[in-house]
């Protein structure tokens, strides 16, 4: 059971794929409204922790609870309901309109009409700066705008929990700004975030606790000030001063 102020909890999560160790005895505890923020490098098991919150990756061991639902098969419908998810690379469907892509989900999970659903479609879209763009293809956008509208489209499921999975990596370096900068307006509303990002301007504003991981490991947990400015571990040491000159 979860206490009052968390959201998400892992308990000796280890994940493996084949003989590779991807997770290693992670423990983390995220709490409501918390901007959380996890680093490391390539191959560290970032993503991989993430996919594990809303059952996109299956662990192998331990426990992990979302909302106070434990985390395995029989529970992932109530828990990806309230856990919406950006990825790298937008997923949005090609064929569909952006207001189409927008309303699929809540038509058909949420059964909304579709009267309701472009309603809120719409609201999202204004609210992420787009609104103007809602009868083009996602072909016909930047890829900045494409991630902005991915943003929306998880919005409109009215999610307690919003994961970001490298949401600039794809992006050409002037079209990263536009989307940190709707991720910043959000995390300014309690929404609870954990984003795997390589952004490190980003986590210094925005996070409330910055994650550090390396080889599967969960490294170092603080608050930005500290983990950027006075890293405890060698490890974090290292990964920083190759990333920030530090």
């Amino acid at each position: 059971m979860l206490a009052k102020d968390e959201i998400i909890a892992f308990q000796h999560v280890n994940k493996w794929y084949g003989d590779f160790h991807a997770l290693k005895d992670i423990n983390l505890t995220i709490h409501k409204g918390e901007r959380l923020v996890i680093c490391g490098p390539s191959g560290s098991g970032k993503s991989t922790l993430i996919r594990c919150i809303n059952g996109l990756e299956q662990y192998d061991s331990g426990e992990i609870r979302v909302r106070n639902h434990l985390l395995d098969p029989n529970n992932l419908k109530a828990v990806r309901g309230k856990v919406g998810m950006v990825f790298q690379h937008f997923n949005l469907f090609p064929h569909m309109t952006v207001l189409d892509n927008l309303t699929l989900a809540p038509r058909r999970t949420l059964g909304m009409s579709k009267t309701d659903a472009e309603a809120l479609a719409n609201q999202y879209l204004e609210r992420v700066h787009i609104g103007h763009q809602a009868n083009k293809y996602p072909g016909q956008l930047s890829g900045g705008q494409q991630q902005r509208v991915a943003i929306a489209r998880s919005l409109c499921m009215k999610p307690d929990i919003l994961l970001f999975d490298e949401p600039t990596s794809a992006l050409d370096p002037e079209m990263i700004h536009e989307v940190l900068d709707v991720m910043k307006e959000l995390a300014d509303e309690g929404i609870t975030m954990v984003c795997v990002t390589h952004e490190m301007g980003f986590a210094r504003k925005v996070a409330d606790r910055v994650v550090f991981m390396d080889e599967g490991e969960i490294v170092e947990i603080a608050p930005p000030a500290i983990l950027f400015d006075q890293p405890q571990s060698l490890r974090t040491q290292a990964f920083l001063k190759k990333i920030l000159s530090y």
